[in-house]
């Protein structure tokens, strides 16, 4: 199961966290495609075919990303292609890109949503000397970010070479077939691997933009987005991309009375037991039930529910570390710092540090 790490901060937390400004362009790239030097610069890459849902979720996402204190914008966005002109979508409509791979080459993000043109991509795994030529101007560093098939083109870039990536669910095979040098998990929402982060389909798509905003600007700021754009504040990566009931029969009892419940009970001990009794189910029924509904089991769901927990507090509280541990459950500071560690890879004090405003703690 993927681990998503929080690689060093990229924003500035005080007063309210902000991107961090981009190396400068070479002199080459210096005409000016971002207007905002404060800003974290997001590219999106639009290639002929391209959906038009996908297209849409970065500026939907990062543009609703804003300073908690001031309420300024916290990423520009801007969409670019080979070369300025019109793009092809796969609906009936196209669009008109303002922007070429200048726009990559000033970056400090790209993000590549899927298309159904992909071509020599799909079907022999290499870049056209074009996506070539697009791939060439992003500089070193430039953290990438490939929604659903868009990871096709990350792949045949070298960019997921000996690296954890995931696809659309009905793609991974093909992928990892055509793919071969490529870590894939069929089964994630999405993959954190510091610098590059692929995601599955549509909605994953979301999912991976909102964890990058949290990443880079803390939770406050994305359960801001999250409410701003009316979807899910939060879904781990490693939850699973396609349950097989994603509804449950309405013949069938549901676990949503025990999630909820356990929610409020954060701070104590609970067993498997006590949640179905909840829902007036068999431990062995509960267990396969909720693996059904939620993607993932319940002890696992209860873990990231208390780091959720533990991040907000240590965000928005004072408390000592042993005190946020006692609140979300995990008892001592020593198991919350192994929890953290495992799954955001640094420890309660850094993420403190990273994410408070300065004055606080």
């Amino acid at each position: 199961m993927a681990v998503l790490p929080l690689p060093p901060p990229q924003l500035s937390p005080s007063p309210a966290p902000a991107p961090a400004p981009a190396p400068e362009a070479a002199p080459e790239a210096s005409a000016g495609v971002f207007r905002h030097p404060e800003r974290h610069h997001v590219a999106v890459f639009a290639m002929d075919g391209v959906i038009p849902f996908e297209l849409g979720i970065p500026l939907r996402i990062f543009g609703a990303a804003v300073g908690a204190e001031d309420g300024a914008h916290l990423y520009e966005i801007v969409t670019c292609s080979v070369e300025p002109g019109m793009v092809q979508t796969d609906a009936d409509f196209p669009i008109v890109v303002q922007y070429g791979v200048e726009a990559l080459a000033q970056a400090d993000t790209v993000v590549v949503p899927a298309s159904h043109e992909l071509g020599p991509v799909y079907s022999e795994g290499v870049l056209t000397a074009p996506l070539a030529k697009a791939f060439a101007a992003i500089r070193p560093g430039t953290r990438v970010v490939s929604i659903c098939t868009g990871s096709y083109l990350l792949a045949a870039a070298g960019l997921l070479d000996g690296r954890p990536a995931t696809t659309h669910w009905t793609s991974a095979d093909h992928f990892q077939r055509l793919f071969p040098q490529v870590r894939v998990d069929p089964d994630v929402l999405y993959v954190d691997d510091g610098d590059v982060l692929t995601s599955a389909g549509v909605a994953a798509g979301i999912d991976l933009c909102l964890h990058i905003v949290r990443r880079d600007c803390g939770t406050a700021v994305a359960n801001s987005v999250s409410r701003r754009t009316v979807v899910p504040p939060h879904r781990e990566g490693g939850q699973a991309q396609y349950i097989h009931r994603p509804l449950p029969d309405p013949q069938l009892a549901s676990t949503e009375r025990a999630r909820a419940w356990a929610l409020d009970r954060l701070d104590q001990p609970l067993t498997l037991r006590q949640l179905a009794e909840r829902e007036s189910m068999s431990v062995r029924t509960f267990t396969r039930r909720f693996r059904e509904e939620v993607g993932m089991s319940a002890g696992r769901w209860l873990t990231q529910q208390r780091v959720e927990l533990a991040r907000q507090l240590l965000e928005s509280t004072d408390l000592s570390v042993d005190q946020v541990a006692r609140k979300a459950g995990f008892g001592t500071g020593a198991s919350m710092r192994q929890h953290l560690q495992v799954t955001l890879g640094v420890s309660p004090t850094a993420y403190r540090r990273t994410f408070q405003p300065a004055g606080r703690g």
